[in-house]
């Protein structure tokens, strides 16, 4: 019952959103032109509500020569990568505003787990033990105010499952301003790789990608 609430209350959040920044919007089109060549947005092939596939939008913060389909904390240097302007968007979170037209059509919402790339298999594998392929996904949720990208793939899993289990309102509320509170502290983000462990992460998924 609260997930058909949940949509009306994402309509009409990313309507008065849409509507309240276009004018920054164009300011960060501007700027991310003017830094970089490239296209402005940037889109992403994600897994959706019971594993279906979408398209999710960011604004651009690296290269057009990035590897593609590689989470940003896998890639060996990133900063050679991150463009000026992306340093900032990506430290404030703002990169992803965009997503706020993935809530409007439908593919996501404000709050839920966040969507995993197509090809991070281990991470939809531990997520569907939970029940967290079930919902739509969030701009930010449970886990990303719980270490974001500090968190290993269970522990991850293991929040959005928590989500689901206790999904409502007030929930959604708490995770909403907890985000809050999170970019401004700039807490969980992490760039390049942390140990070498990642490097077998990376070469597992180069080879679930070539099959």
């Amino acid at each position: 019952m609260y997930l058909a609430v949940k949509r009306l209350i994402d309509i009409t959040l990313s309507i008065i959103g849409l509507a309240f920044l276009f004018p920054f919007f164009l300011i960060l089109f501007i700027a991310i032109k003017v830094d970089s060549p490239g296209p402005v947005l940037f889109k992403q092939k994600r897994v959706g509500i019971n594993c279906r596939y979408f398209y999710i939008l960011k604004f651009r913060t690296m290269r057009v020569d990035t590897p593609n389909n590689t989470p940003t904390h896998l890639l060996k240097n990133p900063e050679n990568y991150i463009t000026k302007v992306g340093k900032f968007l990506r430290k404030t979170s703002l990169d992803e505003l965009p997503q706020i037209w993935n809530i409007f059509i439908g593919d996501m919402s404000v709050i839920g787990p966040r969507p995993a790339l197509w090809n991070q298999y281990d991470l939809i594998s531990e997520r569907e033990k939970y029940g967290a392929n079930e919902v739509p996904p969030g701009l930010t949720g449970w886990a990303q105010i719980k270490g974001r990208d500090e968190l290993s793939i269970e522990e991850k899993a293991k929040l959005d499952g928590d989500y689901v289990r206790k999904l409502n309102f007030w929930f959604d509320i708490k995770c909403f301003f907890g985000t809050i509170l999170t970019v401004l502290r700039s807490k969980g983000v992490i760039e390049g790789k942390k140990d070498t462990n990642e490097e077998t992460d990376t070469n597992n998924t180069k080879r679930n990608i070539s099959k």
